[in-house]
């Protein structure tokens, strides 16, 4: 059997043990998905790019710390979820300002499959999300993008439960308010 028609359990087993070809079919089976959720993140594709490296070297270093080899997929995302808000909490706290919001770049890269990206109703959704405030543009990517429930927002942006949802509610009402003045 080659390692393009094994199943995840028995390809995570081979990187294990260092096998280079496992890792690269596990790499070229998950690389689209974990850059679109870093990118969806950090909004910036050079770090996207980065951060989605970094999050297999350390997924592939770290394999002995997987206890259920079916859950590769969203372990792995997690990796990719936390180096993302890391990166973005850093950021923040630098106040760097990112180079397309300076040279005025469109922006055609946003994570969205091609098929939905045509849509104008997307384009429109997440032109409003992008100028929520960032932490409201966080929560709700989090929350309706990557389907994270709120005790998972809750550790990853280290904010209580309470706050957690309020923030949800004030974005999503926010963003409704954007989407009525833009219809």
């Amino acid at each position: 059997m080659t390692s393009t028609n094994q199943d995840i359990e028995q390809l995570v087993l081979l990187c294990d043990s260092g096998n280079q070809r496992a890792q690269l079919e596990i790499y070229n089976r998950y690389n689209k998905a974990m850059y679109n959720t870093a990118i969806r993140i950090v909004k910036d594709s050079f770090k996207a790019e980065d951060i989605m490296q970094e999050s297999f070297l350390t997924a592939f270093t770290k394999l002995k710390t997987l206890e259920d080899t079916k859950l590769f997929g969203a372990w792995l995302k997690r990796i990719v979820v936390n180096n993302s808000i890391a990166h973005y909490n850093k950021t923040v706290k630098q106040n760097e300002v990112p180079l397309e919001h300076v040279m005025y770049k469109v922006e055609n890269d946003n994570g969205i499959e091609e098929q939905s990206h045509n849509s104008e109703k997307v384009k429109q959704i997440l032109k409003a999300m992008k100028s929520l405030k960032t932490n409201y543009s966080l929560g709700l990517t989090l929350h309706l993008i990557e389907g994270y429930d709120y005790e998972e927002i809750c550790e990853i942006m280290d904010i209580s439960y309470a706050n957690c949802r309020t923030m949800i509610s004030r974005a999503k009402e926010s963003l409704r308010k954007k989407l009525e003045l833009t219809a």
